[in-house]
């Protein structure tokens, strides 16, 4: 997902609406989501998209059961896993540097307002995300064109000239020489008669900054173009300057929502926004030869640190709004399994896998060995997706047997949740809950996610089957690891 306690949008207007000012003119440029919907389930209308159901990963195998596009086990997983992402790619356009849609949506004629608000949107983490799936994979130039975007998203922004990112953009071709093509999402509301844009798309997420930066700087590292570490720069400062924050565990803050000039501050702290800013800020540290930036990284790990509770082998989310008070009141599955991706030599942080499987694992009370995916929370209202391959990587990434059969398990359960185009599906039930809130509706934990298919699952799921840690740098590979997939 992205965020922490306050992710991503809620699919709904802004309770006051907005409607954007006008564009100020900038020149020639040489740059987690779950969502509240209307009165209906998200799912509806979609059932004919389902692919029939895979057959279940054999008793004790290590890889899924699967053959595609001439390969087997966990290459053909990876193979349909990015196909959907190659194929967003591949579009015609006049530009190459180009946004994914993140959601799949229904005509606005046969829709809810989930499909109004979301039918534009190529969230930031989301692109990121699958842009180091196809680096990981031996895309390059794939990724590049990914990367390429979001820099022209960040040089081009119509008010903002800071390095910062909006957390979501218009999908499509991003043009070097359009300024007006880095434009956000949005939708026309007859009831107002007016041009309407979500107040989750327009802020901007410390730690959707973070993904972003370690997509640059494994493109930097991959390509060796100026332009991508300097883009990160940019990124990081905007991070240093407006969320570090000295209160309690020190750390840095959620980041902004809502519309230019004057967004609202997130004042609470997100373990999991700690843990990308940790990993996005080392790799600066190693790309720029800048040491500070090494120091603000220990900084973001000194917070993640903070928030694991050795007695119950689990993190907390972060902190309440008053970046002090922890936040011991709900689980997020994402917070659990990310740490031992951040720092594999602290192999006290596994035990919190295990306390995903044990309190966020599907079926309720099933043995660990006949689990079949896991929640974002503890309620196990439903299996979420994006939070279930993340699982299979963490446990393939710890090389245990009987892990590596439980990831091979989880694989077989996704690919049961996969579309006709072949793009996996959040969760298995109408509207998954997260306990968790936008900051949009006061009070309100609005943020969901519906089963609709979701270009993060399509990533974590490529990046499980591929075993690769996106917190790590890349290894070096032949171009085409999987043979141009």
């Amino acid at each position: 997902m992205h965020a922490g306690p306050a992710p991503p949008s809620a699919g709904e207007p802004e309770p006051s609406g907005h409607e954007p000012a006008a564009r100020p003119s900038r020149g020639t440029v040489q740059r987690r989501r779950a969502l509240t919907l209307g009165a209906g389930a998200a799912g509806a209308g979609l059932g004919a998209w389902l692919w029939p159901p895979s057959t279940e990963t054999e008793p004790g195998a290590s890889a899924p059961k699967l053959r595609h596009a001439g390969r087997s086990g966990w290459e053909a997983l990876a193979a349909l896993a990015l196909e959907p992402i190659r194929a967003g790619l591949a579009e015609p356009a006049p530009s190459p540097f180009r946004l994914l849609q993140s959601w799949e949506t229904l005509s606005p004629l046969v829709g809810r307002q989930f499909d109004r608000v979301q039918a534009q949107a190529a969230f930031v983490y989301d692109n990121a995300l699958a842009g180091m799936a196809l680096l990981h994979a031996g895309e390059s130039e794939g990724a590049r064109r990914i990367g390429m975007a979001l820099l022209l998203c960040q040089e081009q922004d119509r008010h903002y000239t800071d390095g910062r990112l909006r957390n979501a953009y218009r999908t499509g071709p991003v043009y070097a020489d359009a300024p007006a093509s880095a434009a956000l999402p949005g939708w026309w509301d007859e009831a107002s008669r007016s041009w309407r844009e979500d107040g989750y798309h327009a802020g901007t997420s410390a730690g959707v900054m973070g993904w972003a930066m370690l997509l640059w700087l494994a493109l930097f590292e991959a390509t060796r173009e100026a332009e991508f570490r300097v883009a990160a720069l940019r990124a990081a400062m905007w991070i240093e300057q407006a969320c570090a924050d000295a209160r309690g565990p020190g750390g840095y803050r959620g980041g902004v929502i809502g519309h230019e000039p004057e967004p609202a501050r997130l004042s609470w702290k997100s373990t999991e926004h700690n843990i990308d800013i940790a990993a996005a800020f080392a790799r600066l540290a190693a790309a720029t030869g800048d040491r500070a930036w090494q120091r603000r990284a220990a900084r973001a790990r000194g917070f993640v640190a903070a928030m694991w509770r050795p007695e119950q082998g689990r993190f907390l989310v972060g902190t309440l709004p008053d970046g002090v008070s922890p936040n011991r009141h709900v689980s997020a599955l994402d917070v659990q399994l990310w740490p031992s991706l951040l720092d594999p030599q602290m192999r006290a942080w596994r035990r919190a896998i295990d306390f995903a499987l044990t309190t966020h694992g599907l079926p309720r009370e099933a043995p660990r060995a006949a689990l079949r995916g896991l929640d974002f929370d503890t309620d196990r209202d439903g299996i979420w997706s994006e939070g279930t391959a993340q699982a299979m990587l963490a446990l393939r990434q710890t090389g245990h047997p009987d892990d590596l059969v439980l990831a091979a398990r989880l694989a077989g359960t996704l690919l049961s949740y996969r579309t006709r185009a072949n793009r996996f599906r959040a969760t298995d039930v109408d509207l998954l809950s997260t306990g968790q809130a936008t900051g949009l509706v006061r009070g309100e934990a609005d943020f969901r996610y519906p089963r609709r298919g979701h270009l993060a699952v399509n990533a974590w799921v490529a990046l499980a089957a591929l075993n690769a840690n996106p917190f790590a740098p890349v290894p070096r590979l032949p171009r085409g690891r999987l043979d141009a997939i």
